[in-house]
């Protein structure tokens, strides 16, 4: 039920954008904004039903082996898109992007982010799959297993690596490069998954764990959006 439901969405979204593509290209920003907002939202209501699937058996086999399957598949159907406010930094930076632009489309990260989540929510409430039963019941189910400087070092490290990765993998062909990719986020969150869910992307921490952000704002904001972005500063200003 849970992998129909995660179709759904990719076909969902595939659908959208396609419309928004065929529709809105004389309204340059309105279509960048529905673009990105539907990109993202797939990866956040994809990724929040998949935080259900955590301890199905065998673990972690198969959260692993899903978390690879749709990073390819989220690769393969969102190309353009960053779905990312720490990816969308670089063009700001590098002045290839506007910064009504990028601010627009961080914009719509966060609207998407918010959107899934309630998506997602109301879907969960229904109770339609056995991983549904109880979800909506966990309240903070905070993923920060370990003291807030190490999860801030450990996610500004996730963050430098993999931004680090996609720049040094945008020579490879675009067909080995979204493994390459999906890869690499599936060690990450083999390694540091348990300790502090290994999200590396601000938008996707606020729609996995919003109501942590409600109760603990200070903390988590400093290690699920300030230390991404950081990393990816980083990276920039290395590069």
């Amino acid at each position: 039920s849970s992998l129909l439901l995660m179709s759904g969405v990719v076909v969902t979204v595939g659908l959208c954008r396609r419309l928004a593509r065929r529709r809105l290209r004389s309204r340059p920003l309105l279509f960048a904004f529905l673009v990105e907002m539907f990109s993202t939202f797939q990866i956040c209501a994809c990724t929040n039903e998949l935080s259900l699937l955590g301890n199905v058996e065998p673990k972690p086999h198969t959260a692993l082996t899903l978390t690879y399957g749709f990073t390819v598949l989220h690769g393969l159907t969102l190309a353009g898109s960053a779905c990312n406010p720490c990816g969308t930094l670089q063009p700001m930076w590098g002045g290839a992007t506007s910064l009504t632009l990028g601010a627009l489309k961080i914009a719509a990260q966060f609207v998407a982010a918010l959107l899934a989540r309630v998506a997602m929510h109301f879907i969960w409430s229904l109770e339609m799959a056995e991983p549904h039963l109880g979800a909506l019941s966990q309240g903070c189910s905070s993923p920060m297993q370990t003291t807030e400087m190490q999860a801030f070092c450990i996610e500004l490290l996730f963050s430098v690596v993999f931004q680090l990765a996609v720049l040094r993998a945008e020579s490879v062909n675009p067909k080995y490069r979204v493994h390459l990719i999906a890869l690499l986020i599936t060690m990450l969150v083999y390694a540091g998954g348990n300790l502090t869910g290994a999200i590396f992307n601000p938008a996707l921490a606020f729609s996995l764990h919003a109501d942590c952000f409600y109760d603990k704002f200070l903390s988590y904001s400093l290690v699920y959006w300030i230390a991404p972005c950081l990393g990816k500063f980083l990276i920039l200003y290395v590069f």
